[in-house]
């Protein structure tokens, strides 16, 4: 078997900072290879190498046998390097044949009109090579988004790519959508094609890939064939030590109710309901988990929470206060804590450093405000304090947000909130972007905040995350809470397809799952609570 890829001693070097040191990374032609490692580890960056984004400071790119030098993404297409990014770059009003051949459509009369039907018939072609689903003719906003990946690896096939990078792939799925595109990765690599995956999730690595490679720090710090290695002994790569996959049980008692949410209605930018008449209540001492896919109405829901939108109708009640009409600030006064969906839009100021991030909300008030003026030096403290216990890197409460990988900003944003003392914590995929050694630890805090007596309202993309932490779980689709099921009877296989807006056959969505009974409450979930998405 011929290498379709050998990356031989990439150093990349950014101010201040070494990415990847000296990093050796070969992948064989027709196989499917998994590349892991912690924030902060090096893995975008160095796909960022191969796909011509960035110039190495050192070493060398070889593709086919044959060294070169990729001055952007234009050059690496043409040698046969294509990357489908997690947030995928298409233009919703336009069909899945207008953007598979966008800037490269095929011309008539002498170049001047695009021949849209040979754009058609050439996609059609190519899905049925391939094995793939996909209507030439359907808009990309009203299509799900495992078709729209599909339209990511199509568009990036019909530029003739031969390696396919791909930056988790899996993130926004469902569980048959990643079934479905782990036997697109079969059909590729069937055909010849090379697969170069990062992912977070240790199980999927193991289930979808031939061989994968650890980075940590920069550096490779081994490869191992899929099939000859455990979650173990990879997470243990990834962080430097024995990591606790499973969260250990604890006992836990629920309360009253700190949160009712009653016939809430939210429009969006547009005037378009998406929130429709949703209720529900999370009790003190309990985590009340949201699964669903993204884009399904929770980010909005969620806003309507925590004083960022007002609802179109309904009422929102915390503590026994009718809170619908209240401030954001006053909220967080009042207890409610938040992590937000995006860290950087919602959750810091990006030109900010760390001393002024980490009092963002309690900056008017003691121990952070005194007479009217900041107490810097409480605010240097607090945010140091946050650093540390999250293993925020760089460890400089001087550094400007935006100067943090996207997981250390996440780190930050999330100890920030948990160290508010709150009744209510809204956390809003907490461990996005996360490593296996934090997402572990924000766990574990997130658990210690539910035995203290913290409501927790939990929404995640992550089927393994929301199914394993939560008393209760509801699933959302098209706006609607469309089921309330107990975690541990209900099936990943069910969940499926309630986030894909079916009901399983025999399944009763009139039977809602009970709040935890006060005093007589385990972590039954929280004791198989995983990292990655093992078992599927």
């Amino acid at each position: 078997m011929s290498r379709a890829v050998h990356l031989d001693g990439i150093t990349k070097r950014f101010p201040g900072v070494v990415a990847n040191d000296d990093v050796d990374l070969a992948v064989e032609r027709g196989t499917v290879h998994a590349l892991l490692g912690e924030n902060g580890a090096g893995k975008t960056t160095l796909m960022n190498v191969l796909y011509g984004l960035y110039e190495p400071t050192s070493g060398r790119v070889v593709v086919d046998g044959e060294e070169r030098e990729f001055d952007s993404p234009r050059d690496a297409i043409d040698a046969g390097v294509g990357m489908i990014h997690q947030h995928f770059m298409l233009v919703d009003p336009m069909t899945v044949a207008e953007n598979i051949t966008l800037g490269n459509e095929p011309r008539k009369w002498g170049g001047l009109t695009v021949d849209r039907e040979r754009a058609r018939r050439e996609v059609v072609d190519l899905s049925e090579r391939y094995g793939f689903d996909v209507d030439p003719d359907a808009r990309i906003e009203d299509v799900s988004v495992g078709v729209q990946q599909r339209v990511e690896i199509l568009k990036a096939l019909y530029r003739g790519a031969d390696v396919l990078v791909l930056d988790e792939p899996t993130a926004v799925l469902t569980p048959q959508e990643v079934e479905d595109l782990f036997e697109v990765f079969d059909e590729l690599t069937d055909q010849g094609k090379t697969i170069v995956f990062i992912t977070h999730k240790l199980g999927e690595a193991m289930h979808a890939a031939d061989e994968i490679t650890v980075l940590r720090d920069g550096k490779n710090v081994g490869t191992v064939e899929a099939d000859g290695t455990t979650r173990e002994e990879l997470a243990r790569m990834m962080v430097g030590r024995e990591v606790l996959l499973e969260v250990e049980a604890r006992a836990g008692e629920a309360g009253d109710p700190v949160l009712d949410v009653a016939d809430v209605s939210v429009r969006d930018e547009r005037g378009v309901t998406v929130v429709d008449g949703v209720s529900f209540d999370v009790h003190a001492g309990e985590v009340f988990g949201i699964a669903g896919v993204d884009g399904n109405g929770q980010a909005e829901l969620v806003e309507a929470i925590t004083g960022m939108r007002r609802p179109e109708s309904g009422r929102v009640r915390f503590e026994d206060e009718d809170v619908t009409d209240w401030s954001r600030r006053r909220r967080i006064d009042a207890g409610m804590a938040y992590v937000p969906e995006d860290r950087q839009e919602r959750g810091l100021v990006m030109a900010f450093d760390l001393v002024g991030n980490g009092v963002l909300g309690s900056q008017h008030t003691p121990p952070y405000a005194r007479g009217g003026r900041m107490d810097w030096a409480a605010a240097r403290e607090h945010a140091e304090s946050i650093i540390e216990e999250y293993d925020v890197r760089p460890p400089d409460p001087d550094a400007a947000a935006r100067a943090l990988s996207g997981g250390n900003q996440q780190k930050f944003v999330v100890g920030r909130e948990f160290a508010r003392d709150p009744a209510l914590l809204v956390a809003t995929h907490p461990t996005r972007g996360v490593d296996i050694g934090s997402t572990e630890f924000i766990r574990e805090r997130m658990l210690d905040l539910r035995s203290a007596g913290v409501g927790v309202l939990l929404v995640s993309s992550k089927l393994e995350e929301v199914q394993g932490l939560s008393d209760r779980l509801a699933v959302m689709h098209d706006g609607d809470l469309v089921a309330v099921v107990d975690p541990d009877s209900v099936t990943e296989e069910e969940l499926g397809l309630l986030m894909a807006g079916e009901y399983p056959e025999g399944f009763d969505p009139g039977a809602a799952a009970e709040p935890p009974d006060p005093g007589d409450v385990e972590s039954r979930r929280a004791g198989e609570a995983r990292t990655d998405g093992e078992g599927r």
